[in-house]
């Protein structure tokens, strides 16, 4: 499909127009910032000049703007829930630029009394007049809520969102889903510029990387404009990092806490300086954060199977218990310059580095077959004992355990100017680039075979258990070693323009134009080596190896789960696996390049957005965007698992069409109405186009990618009514519809004979033997996927109680949501029916509970998911849910002066394990336990 581009003579002339547009006729324009009396901007803000019909909303800054002004002396008046209403005189002159700092005076008008904000109110009153006068509907989380939960990455912050849950990582949120909609279906961005996925296989963004002190500003985009990225269908989460003051800003963070699941510390630490240079044309912030957590999970894993005779019975079951380090590093720097009234050229930059060091100890047993009677009822079982230690070498960054290194940087560079009365134009260019670097990767596994093992019949935390066994007596099995490195980067750039275009006279009206370009690379480079000892006798059993036990002492899986006997980490770490002396090497392609790829993505795009105000209460936005997505994969091909037998190379394009449409009604100045019918995409994973095609005869298993996979398209319906409070509170309720066309899942056939090979790879040499039966999986597309919910949400300061009661504030919000998919088939390839779209959690609950007076704050939080579809199986059998899950966290602080505060913090109170089941609700997966955490600390701000 070509690609249509802008020759350079049509440029030429759309530029020449846009500056003969702002030197017509003789206005002028009014500029600004408006700020509080600490000088921190306030967002959101609505501005309005009179005489005349002429109104504006401060960006994420607190900057303003009224384009097209009639020469003349106006009233300009400014508004802001929770702060007094403020006037000021404006004077505009012919073809110049009048500009004005507004200071807005916190406390609004309760009963002819002044009602001074406290942090917490502040922080609400910024988030709401944001989410208020947005054009689309979002959510917005301001950095002085973020600071009032106890969360110390931003996806623990974006759970208590309305509409969000997470899927978390050793205790932390990590993966986000929207609406009910799978990560792989939302995007993330910094700044509005996307950022890139450290992980090899899929497009997620690693949300427990980035520490929550780093954001300023947290928007939740759940319906799109045409100058939106479009690969968003459940929404778009946009990080703003911090930008400078209007003044002289320091601030820091100190704290330490307790782990009690190991009994360990963690430490946190950050600061904020931030001002203003050159007669405040020079602006300035720098930001860091360090926070090391040292802690772990107990777990317990099965796999379960049913035989032909109706029987379901665990296959392989694993006790596992992790030791982690968890270290966070973030540094990030934002500059702006004042060229003049008319011009700013601003850069931002950010660095996230996190370590994760971890230790694993797994007893597995598998290879479990029953042992039947005459009635073929299952009587007992046999199986394989395994214990293997997962770590890494002994240096001085693994530090003996398995180190996951992973990093994402973003730079960029924007510019802001107004050319003249009518015309204002921005532009930036943009780069990022994230890794995982995993190196010197080590296991050894001891391994017996043949023994009887008894189940105990718990299917929620399985153990099996083998008689007259010696553990040391288990032979070696394997040693191993491997490097993963993935990266993906992304070169960024993009203009807008903007100039009045009404078709009602005396009504407001907003023509801009736009293109965007994103350049994206991604590449994933693993190795995996097995050593044996030189001397068999040198490590022959588990009992000739420096060894560790783990009695399972309050093991959180289940008391009765012991993981016994391992191979100490530091045995693992110390083996000199590079001398030839003591060990013999073997690479095994079939560990690694099946895995391996290269990836070019080319992203253009452009749009054209349309605001127009038919009243004063009525406003509507009709734009459209098209992207063209060009590819150009490599991956590798294995028919025989020994070797690799060559590369595939596969490119291709195409076009998207992204229309939308939104109505705001301001039914009052606080009761709000809103209507979207817009459009989305999802590209495909990576890992997932990728032209791959690997065998593994020995498993009798294939699996390949699908360069043929179309991006899943989504028409989305909206409906939403807000009534803000001017006490600062919300209570909202909305309606959502959302019909996917080519959604992705993975497809399993459990019967691929050697004809099915033949007919879907021709040419390639077949390794499926006549009569054989092998299992594949490729991702493929589905037809249709139908989403419909509705949520509701109610925040409120109980002001209008007696007494201390007024000091109560609450927070809470409900969705639910609802999906059902067509185009799925099984491993028979059967049409499936009743099938849900994996990640849509049916019900999602927040609330919290809060107290504040001049001192003191103190805050209750809870947050409930019910249990959703996480990934299809080759039959409902085969299906795997991630179960429900409730947590309860606490926050108090105390400010000991103005500028000092002390603070506590509780998470996950309630033990909340992450667990998923197959099927059915008892039969656990995986059930892994974390333990509350405990964390205190002082925090300090001066601002002049």
């Amino acid at each position: 499909m070509k690609k249509v581009l802008l020759p350079e003579s049509q440029l030429t002339l759309l530029l020449a127009l846009l500056l003969s547009i702002s030197a017509f006729g003789q206005k002028g324009l009014i500029t600004g910032s408006i700020m509080d009396a600490q000088k921190l901007s306030l967002p959101g803000a609505t501005l309005k000049i009179t005489p005349g019909n002429q109104y504006t909303i401060s960006d994420v800054h607190g900057k303003f703007e009224f384009l097209n002004v009639a020469p003349g002396t106006y009233k300009l008046e400014a508004t802001y829930i929770g702060y007094q209403n403020y006037f000021q005189d404006v004077t505009v002159q012919a073809g110049q630029n009048a500009s004005a700092i507004l200071v807005m005076q916190e406390g609004g008008l309760d009963m002819k009394e002044v009602v001074v904000l406290g942090d917490r109110l502040k922080g609400q009153a910024r988030a709401l007049n944001q989410q208020r006068n947005n054009e689309n509907i979002s959510n917005i989380i301001s950095s002085d809520q973020v600071g009032r939960f106890p969360d110390a990455n931003i996806g623990d912050a974006l759970k208590r969102v309305s509409g969000v849950t997470m899927q978390n990582d050793q205790g932390e949120a990590r993966n986000i889903i929207i609406r009910g909609l799978a990560p792989e279906l939302n995007s993330v961005t910094m700044n509005g510029d996307r950022i890139p996925s450290a992980e090899g296989d899929n497009r997620r963004v690693q949300m427990d990387l980035i520490p929550s002190d780093m954001i300023s500003t947290i928007e939740v985009n759940k319906t799109l404009t045409s100058d939106m990225d479009a690969d968003a269908i459940g929404g778009s989460v946009n990080l703003i990092t911090r930008s400078a003051p209007n003044g002289q800003r320091f601030s820091g963070t100190l704290s330490g806490g307790l782990n009690p699941i190991r009994g360990k510390a963690l430490y946190t630490g950050g600061f904020v300086y931030a001002n203003r240079f050159a007669q405040s044309k020079i602006g300035m912030v720098l930001s860091g954060s360090y926070n090391n957590n040292n802690y772990g999970s107990d777990d317990v894993e099965a796999s379960w199977a049913q035989d032909d005779f109706g029987n379901v019975y665990i296959n392989e079951s694993d006790i596992r218990k992790y030791d982690v380090q968890r270290i966070r590093r973030s540094l990030s720097a934002a500059f702006d310059f004042k060229l003049g009234k008319n011009s700013t050229i601003t850069a931002n930059a950010m660095y996230n580095w996190r370590d994760d060091r971890e230790n694993r100890y797994r007893l597995r047993m598998d290879n479990i077959e029953p042992v039947y009677n005459d009635d073929n009822q299952i009587t007992g079982f046999e199986g394989r004992i395994g214990r293997q230690t997962k770590g890494g070498i002994a240096n001085s960054r693994n530090n003996g355990a398995r180190l996951e290194d992973q990093r994402v940087q973003n730079y960029s560079l924007k510019g802001d100017h107004l050319l003249g009365p009518k015309v204002d134009l921005d532009w930036s260019v943009s780069y990022s680039t994230a890794s995982e670097d995993r190196p010197n990767e080590r296991y050894i596994n001891f391994r017996e075979g043949g023994n009887a093992l008894i189940y105990n019949g718990n299917s929620r935390a399985p153990l099996f258990t083998a008689t007259d066994f010696d553990p040391l007596a288990s032979g070696l099995q394997e040693i191993s070693e491997n490097h993963d490195f993935t990266k993906e980067t992304e070169l960024g750039a993009k203009v807008n323009v903007r100039f009045p275009f009404s078709v009602i006279e005396g009504r407001k009206g907003r023509l801009r134009l736009g293109g965007r370009l994103r350049l994206k690379t991604k590449d994933r480079d693993n190795i995996f080596y097995e050593y044996s000892p030189v001397n068999e006798d040198q490590i022959s059993n588990l009992g000739s190896t420096g060894t560790v036990n783990w009695a399972g002492n309050n093991f959180q899986a289940g008391s009765h789960l012991v993981p016994g006997v391992f191979a100490s980490k530091s045995f693992l770490g110390g083996l000199n696996l590079t001398n030839t002396a003591l060990f013999e090497s073997e690479a095994v392609p079939s560990e690694y390049l099946g895995v391996n790829y290269h990836a070019n993505e080319n992203i253009v795009a452009g749009y054209v957005r349309w605001d127009q105000d038919f009243t004063d209460k009525l406003t509507m936005i009709l734009g459209t965007r098209l992207e063209n997505t060009g590819i150009d994969y490599t991956g590798n091909v294995i028919l025989d698992e020994e070797e690799l037998t060559g590369q595939r190379t596969v490119k291709n394009s195409y076009l998207n069409v992204m229309p939308n449409l939104s109505f705001k009604y301001n039914a009052t100045e606080n009761f709000i109405l809103r209507a979207a019918a817009t459009t989305a995409l999802a590209r495909p994973n990576y890992y997932a186009l990728a032209p791959t095609l690997s065998t593994i005869p020995g498993d009798k298993e294939i699996r390949a990618g699908n360069p043929d996979l179309k991006a899943t398209y989504s028409w989305n319906y909206d409906f939403m009514a807000e009534n803000y409070f001017e006490s600062v509170g919300l209570i909202s309720g909305g309606v959502f519809y959302k019909n996917l066309k080519n959604f992705i899942y993975t497809y399993r056939n459990q019967q691929y004979t050697t004809v099915d090979f033949a007919n879907n790879f021709p040419g390639s040499t077949n390794p499926v033997a006549a009569g054989e039966q092998w299992d594949f999986f490729q991702s493929r597309n589905g037809e249709n996927v139908h989403v419909f919910g509705f949520e509701l949400a109610f925040q409120r300061q109980l002001d209008f109680l007696p007494g201390f009661l007024k000091n109560f504030g609450i927070y809470a919000n409900y969705t639910f949501t609802k999906s059902f998919a067509d185009g799925v088939y099984n491993e028979d390839g059967e049409a499936r029916t009743n099938v849900t779209l994996p990640g849509t959690a049916p019900h999602m609950f927040n609330a919290s509970l809060s107290w504040e007076d001049k001192r003191f704050t103190a805050r209750v939080s809870a947050n409930y998911t019910a249990a959703y579809l996480d990934a299809l199986g080759g039959s409902d059998f085969d299906d795997i849910y991630y179960d429900k899950q409730f947590f309860l966290d606490a926050n108090a602080a105390f400010k000991i002066t103005k500028n000092l505060r002390l603070f506590a913090e509780a998470n996950n109170l309630t033990n909340q394990p992450l667990r998923y089941y197959q099927s059915i609700s008892s039969r656990t997966v995986q059930a892994e336990y974390y333990r509350p955490r405990f964390n205190m600390g002082l925090k300090f701000d001066l601002t002049k």
